[in-house]
């Protein structure tokens, strides 16, 4: 999906200040958003100052009191741009605030963040300039962050295409782009694609660079480069860069940076691996030294490093090398300073001594903080090791359908593609999205009766299916039938809709596998809304559900995300109709049903009122962030974990469905010893009533608060001409009759 298309559907977001006319902010050369000096709202007295907000930040990190007063800081930052009406300053704070939760792994929270960042770049007119594409930056490091690996690659190749436009080929941004996305790489287990990225921003940093022997991104990328070689085992190559690292910090007089400790971790893994426990040791001891005095004790990154730290010191003692009790004379004293704010400090274990921590280097909406991620990068893909075959039933691991594929790829399907169908690793996409309670992510136990197992899906183009499409499917089946305990889904157990045409996994075109479950081989045109109008909410949910492992080609992740641009205009309609029913089902005819005694009637309406609500919730919170509602087996489950995100929109609908669910039959029936609509359902219909009104009140307000009502009415059926309003296209399909 190309950026006009994201900005088109971002435009539609709403409810984050007034800016609608592109003409709040300009770009400084130095990648500030800054006021233009254009009074959009005379009535605003209240000023917000950006090179103020952010002295005052970096003010806080040199004093070494981010922990205890950032988050204070740039929350009430963001109240008073608001309250300015400073869109330019509310867009610079949010780009801090996503730097910043990175940093203190408040993962859920960022989400709301780089949400509300995105919007507002995009509601400014901001493409195509070098706001915009930091913003995508920070945003695309936050869901790396957040491990949300798809959303992440989408965000960096847009990042990438803007960067041609806006960034020059020195610009250390761009660097930081190729080094962050090189993170991704390595995360996703595609090392050699993460060492290409990394040698980019080598390239850029050191022909960039007035010195190059003393500056701290070439430094940083040095120690990243040289965990990703140590995951290709290329160890000699990996110590030559590691030590650089150090020796840049070195030259550079920089061991009083704050970053000092991801070079130090870095060349201790590096040394671990080669068998040089006791030099490992006293680089890990360093490296806490740093940690400790410019982040604290209570963090991952600390902590990751002490259990690396003992599991060095383990090792020496094992291998007969005296390590002593206490860090090296060269540990860095007190007196650091820390030079910059850390926009994350992701923290993955990988199991070994060695894992260590490189970092990201990428700015925040200005250049002038080095904005750098102290992170692991190397092989650190979240997946199961345990044996194939020798376990049984009984002690074989309780693992989710997709942590299952993803391991049975990684080990059994990852390996396949690279010894028989080398020239293809670069173009092959593989992974779990379809239809199956594993692909929502909420199969248990229940679940393994029928059509589970280790499986997964290869993706390939037309052309490569048409060279190695059926040698591919014979590989993919001789592939083995148990893993880890689990027996792939066959003989007996596949139930007749997962097989033939409906097959889950295998080898499938592109085109194929979205027209199996759409009818589409791929997504419609924003301008044909009678197409989008005739897919239903689960149809999208399982085209668009799952997890891609691998997609170096990009071509299954564009298809499969073009699913999720559902058109605004279409969107719209669509709250438009679940507000119809909402007031018909439930408004209108749950009391008149009830009233004439028809249980049954009230039961449906009812039912009928729980679906419509239940589809407005996802509507409202936007399928291309969220997702689609799933069909109606899945449709609570999908719901309460849609509640408990953070900055969920209407989050208390749930359990007020669920209420009102309870209630039904007790309302309809009036319970045992009762007659149909006797007083003992009395009590149970007025807080059916209650409830039903109770939920229209909240979604009047949520209307309001986005934008798309000006009535207060809370009868849903008179909100409806209120949000057709904000419908552009002409389609008669569109609005109600």
């Amino acid at each position: 999906m190309n950026d006009d298309e994201l900005l088109r559907r971002l435009e539609a977001f709403g409810g984050f200040g007034d800016a609608d006319d592109g003409n709040d902010a300009d770009v400084a050369d130095n990648g500030n958003v800054q006021d233009d000096g254009v009074d959009d709202d005379a009535d605003q007295p209240a000023h917000f100052d950006v090179n103020e907000f952010l002295a005052g930040l970096d003010a806080i990190f040199d004093a070494h009191e981010a922990a205890t007063k950032a988050g204070p800081y740039l929350e009430q930052a963001a109240v008073d741009a608001e309250n300015a009406g400073d869109n330019a300053g509310l867009l610079t704070v949010l780009n801090e605030t996503m730097g910043f939760y990175r940093s203190q792994g408040l993962h859920k929270e960022n989400q709301w963040i780089i949400q509300r960042a995105l919007e507002l770049a995009a509601k400014m007119g901001l493409e195509g300039t070098e706001a915009w594409t930091t913003t995508l930056i920070n945003a695309a490091t936050g869901q790396r962050a957040a491990h949300n690996y798809d959303q992440a690659e989408e965000l960096y190749h847009m990042a990438l295409d803007s960067a041609k436009q806006t960034l020059s080929p020195t610009d250390r941004r761009l660097a930081a782009l190729h080094n962050n996305l090189s993170m991704l790489y390595s995360e996703t287990d595609r090392l050699p694609q993460a060492e290409a990225e990394l040698r980019e921003a080598l390239g850029i940093l050191e022909s960039s660079s007035p010195d190059a022997n003393a500056n701290i991104d070439v430094a940083s990328t040095n120690t990243n480069l040289a965990l990703t070689l140590l995951g290709e085992h290329k160890l000699d190559e990996a110590d030559a860069h590691a030590a650089r690292a150090l020796d840049i910090y070195r030259n550079g007089h920089l061991e009083h940076s704050a970053h000092y400790a991801s070079a130090l971790a870095g060349y201790a893994q590096v040394r671990y691996v080669a068998g040089d426990f006791a030099h490992a040791v006293d680089l890990y001891r360093q490296s806490l030294a740093v940690i400790e005095e410019c982040y604290g004790t209570d963090t991952d990154y600390y902590r990751i490093t002490e259990a690396n730290l003992k599991q060095a010191e383990d090792a020496a003692r094992q291998a007969g090398v005296e390590v002593g009790g206490a860090a090296s004379s060269a540990v860095i004293s007190s007196e650091h300073s820390e030079s910059s704010n850390l926009s994350s400090r992701e923290t993955h274990d990988s199991g070994t001594a060695g894992a260590s921590a490189g970092e990201d280097f990428s700015a925040p909406l200005r250049s002038g903080r080095n904005d750098s991620e102290i992170a692991p990068h190397s092989d650190r893909n979240d997946r199961e090791t345990a044996p194939h075959s020798s376990q049984s039933v009984s002690s074989r691991p309780r693992i989710t359908g997709l942590k299952l594929a993803r391991a049975y790829w990684n080990e059994i399907g990852k390996p396949m593609i690279a010894a028989k169908y080398p020239e293809y690793q670069g173009r092959i996409a593989a992974g779990l999205v379809g239809h199956g309670s594993e692909c929502y992510g909420f199969d248990d136990a229940i679940s393994q009766d029928h059509d589970f197992g280790p499986r997964f899906c290869l993706w390939l183009t037309d052309e490569d299916y048409a060279a190695i499409g059926e040698r591919l499917q014979a590989d993919y089946e001789a592939l083995p039938h148990e893993f880890m305990g689990y027996a792939r889904a066959d003989d007996g157990t596949v139930t007749p809709r997962a097989q033939g045409a409906g097959r889950r996994d295998g080898v499938f075109t592109i085109g194929d596998f979205f027209e199996s479950i759409t009818g589409y081989r791929k997504a419609p045109a924003a301008d044909r809304p009678h197409e989008w109008l005739m897919l239903d909410e689960p149809t999208l949910a399982a085209a668009t559900n799952g997890e891609v492992f691998a997609d170096p080609l990009g071509a299954f992740s564009a298809a499969r995300q073009a699913f999720k641009f559902m058109p605004d205009d279409v969107r719209l309609s669509l709250i438009s109709r679940r507000l119809g029913m909402m007031a018909q089902a439930g408004q209108y005819n749950v009391p008149r049903m009830l009233e004439r005694g028809d249980g049954a009637a009230a039961w449906l309406s009812i039912g009928e009122f729980a679906d419509a609500a239940a589809s407005l919730v996802y509507l409202m919170n936007e399928p291309v962030t969220i997702g689609y509602l799933p069909y109606y087996k899945w449709r609570f489950a999908a719901l309460r974990r849609l509640s408990t995100r953070v900055a969920t929109r209407l989050a208390n609908v749930c359990d007020q469905l669920e209420s009102l669910l309870r209630l039904s039959s007790a309302a309809c029936y009036g319970g045992a010893g009762f007659g149909e609509g006797g007083r003992g359902a009395a009590p149970a219909v007025a807080q059916v009533n209650e409830t039903i009104e109770r939920i229209c009140g909240e979604v009047v307000a949520e209307l309001k608060r986005e934008g798309l009502t000006r009535s207060d009415d809370t009868f849903l059926e008179w909100q409806r001409p209120y949000v057709e309003e904000h419908i552009r296209g002409d389609a008669a399909c569109l609005r109600s009759i």
